[in-house]
């Protein structure tokens, strides 16, 4: 269900004749628009657009804007523009000094600025931590996969993609055809230092992965969002989870790992004992149990809460959630009847959330046993606009994970990304899909019998033959960037981590492997099959060896490095991943390769991967791999790719290992790595 939308180059220059100039950027001001991208979830493209959508729908609403229009987010020190023509604005969100030629500019109301005008919105002082301008017109920036959102972290979206900065001048589009202008101060959020977020629990919890008393306690504790918090997700500190288990099995030594996943917007996953709320920068695929999800209603409160500010999680029903959300839309849907209704009653914009429901999960939406060679089956709600399918017993099976893919081509199939069809992502991983969908068009049981309707009617999947492509990349092993991470780390992390100083060091120690020369060896013999996409960004690729000897086990970062360079190569729990771009991670990192996502200006998309391509490596010197980056990006060089198929017997391990030889090498070596990782995690204990 990808669909490419206005695949744009993003230095496509905008066309609108001047707006303003930046006379000071601010702490980080940049773009943005309201729905943002939409469609590529699966890839790992994320839907970026305004964090506090609330503050500016209604900021866009007062000045007549269509709910596409652009405008700008900062966060903590707004801009200094310098208008070049007349045009309306709203300011909105934590604006508490905004001044127009040095006389104050009062949130929520409209005013009209003239040429030549200094608009400056000032500090963030709290509560409060973003700020959002609205312009009459909208900001005249080109589409990028059919946004004009900036994705800061992908460098794609809004002006050049990128943060604003001193001396840019952005164009505004026309204010012909605009509503009418309303004040919507009335109608603006209150902001706080203490937050009650209404959650919905699952789709993970207990007993699965949590005690019911962790589960309790999740929703019982008072939380405190971390510094660290950001577009990508808001960490929250508080205890720790009560685990039911002790580690993730094949998928990582610790409790939290699950196999790859697809994390909805508003996931609270559990990255190690940290909470961490995905954001709409945040990644859609990852290895961390999601215990409750933010309803859609509240996701603004994430934007605009300050370090060491309070959060409560708040569980409700689904259809409490549903009719929050409802009550929303209705007030941005039309601001004008929600204001007037509020000047009757004197009253002010409130989120007084409910009781709540207790933290039990929502039953599931469908359950389906086990039949011949179709497994298990269970749909699940993941949040309010959002279902979750699972297959089989949480272990590594490359049989179901075919079945996965091949239900998400049936759904594709019925419901087009792109037309109003309702299922709007479908994001595979090892042995899920998450289906996002349109409330107004789709309820959650719908998609439940849809998915019912697809599973009972696939093809018998030991009669299919995939065309898949076998690419092979060049890897800098034990690559200087991939120790410039694991430094960084060691200094401003988590200097007593057990994998530092050497993540390579590590992974020989699980896997009782003789030297660091033997893990390369394993990486470089292997074939990797890629199972998912967008693991950690644009179309970064988590793939698993075909054969069951070259599956190495490591556990994930715990908590999650804040930097991992771009196109790093790193094993978490029995996966590989190569990086799309710079930011966040956990995998173990072992050496670093050529970009695999890269803007072009023909109509291929900007990922290299596809799902199921067979992945090889060939080590390359790091100063090699810097030139083939160079030839790379600038489109002089690609990789090694032909086509190929894959059929069912190729998933399994009984035609993988042809040989009793093969199968007892593959035996030893399950057997000598179980014990080294059973011994790595009671050394843990200990400590």
């Amino acid at each position: 269900m990808t669909a490419v939308a206005g695949a744009e180059s993003p230095q496509t220059a905008s066309a609108a004749p001047p707006g303003f100039t930046v006379v000071a950027p601010g702490v980080q001001s940049f773009v943005v628009d309201l729905s943002g991208r939409r469609g590529l979830w699966g890839v790992g493209v994320p839907p970026s657009g305004a964090f506090d959508d609330r503050s500016f729908a209604l900021a866009n609403a007062a000045v007549g804007n269509p709910a596409s229009a652009a405008g700008i987010e900062a966060v903590l020190r707004g801009p200094v523009l310098r208008f070049e023509r007349r045009v309306l604005v709203c300011l909105a969100g934590a604006v508490a000094r905004a001044t127009l030629d040095g006389r104050p500019v009062v949130p929520g109301r409209v005013t009209v600025v003239e040429p030549g005008q200094v608009l400056d919105l000032g500090d963030t002082v709290g509560p409060g931590l973003r700020q959002y301008l609205a312009v009459g017109g909208g900001i005249a920036v080109p589409a990028v996969l059919g946004s004009r959102t900036t994705f800061l972290l992908g460098k794609f979206g809004g002006h050049e993609g990128r943060a604003l900065a001193a001396g840019d001048v952005l164009g505004i589009g026309s204010a012909e055809n605009l509503a009418a202008p309303l004040d919507v101060t009335a109608l603006l959020p209150r902001l706080a230092d203490a937050w009650e977020l209404r959650v919905v629990p699952g789709p993970h919890g207990a007993p699965e992965h949590l005690t019911d008393d962790g589960l309790a306690e999740l929703f019982a504790a008072e939380w405190r969002v971390d510094h660290r918090a950001d577009r990508t997700g808001v960490r929250l500190v508080g205890p720790p989870p009560g685990w039911a288990r002790g580690d993730g099995g094949e998928a990582g030594l610790h409790p939290s790992n699950i196999h790859d996943s697809a994390y909805p917007v508003g996931g609270i996953m559990l990255s190690g004992n940290t909470p961490v709320v995905v954001g709409p920068d945040g990644p859609s695929l990852g290895g961390f149990v999601v215990p409750a999800v933010v309803v859609r209603a509240d996701r603004w409160k994430l934007a605009q809460a300050r370090p060491d500010d309070r959060v409560r999680l708040v569980p409700v029903t689904p259809q409490e959630a549903a009719d929050a959300n409802r009550a929303r839309d209705a007030e941005l849907a039309d601001p004008r009847a929600a204001a007037a209704w509020l000047e009757v009653l004197g009253g002010h914009a409130s989120d007084l959330p409910p009781d709540g429901a207790g933290p039990e999960l929502p039953e599931p939406l469908l359950v389906l046993p086990a039949a011949g060679v179709r497994p298990a089956l269970a749909v699940r709600h993941a949040g309010d606009c959002h279902v979750l399918v699972e297959a089989g017993p949480p272990r590594l099976d490359l049989t179901v994970r075919l079945q996965i893919h091949l239900l998400a081509r049936a759904l594709a199939e019925r419901f087009p990304t792109g037309g109003a069809t309702g299922i709007t992502e479908a994001v595979e991983g090892v042995r899920s899909l998450l289906l996002a969908y349109d409330p107004e068009v789709l309820d959650a049981r719908d998609v439940a019998e849809a998915v019912h309707a697809a599973w009972s009617t696939l093809p018998d999947p030991r009669d299919i033959e995939l065309p898949v492509r076998e690419v092979v990349l060049p890897l800098s092993l034990d690559d200087p960037a991939a120790h410039e991470a694991m430094l960084r780390y060691q200094r401003g992390v988590r200097p007593d981590a057990p994998w530092c100083p050497d993540n390579v060091e590590f992974i020989r120690r699980v896997n009782d492997l003789p030297s660091r020369e033997a893990v390369f060896d394993v990486v470089e013999a292997a074939t990797y099959l890629v199972l998912g996409l967008g693991d950690v960004y644009l179309g970064a690729p988590v793939a698993v060896p075909l054969d069951p000897r070259h599956r190495l086990v490591t556990t994930k970062y715990d908590p999650a490095r804040t930097w991992t360079p771009e196109n790093a190569v790193g094993i978490g729990g029995v996966y590989l991943c190569v990086y799309g771009m710079e930011g966040p991670g956990g995998y173990q990192l072992v050496g670093r390769t050529v970009p695999v996502w890269r803007f072009t200006d023909s109509d291929e998309p900007p990922w290299l991967l596809r799902q199921f391509d067979l992945l090889r490596f060939r080590p390359v010197a790091a100063d090699e791999l810097l030139r083939l980056r160079a030839e790379v990006a600038a489109g002089r060089a690609g990789p090694e790719i032909r086509e190929a198929t894959l059929t069912w017997d190729d998933l399994t391990a009984a035609t993988v290992l042809l040989t009793a030889e093969q199968r007892r090498e593959a035996a030893d070596f399950t057997a000598r790595r179980e014990a080294a990782f059973a011994a790595e995690r009671e050394r843990w204990a200990a400590r």
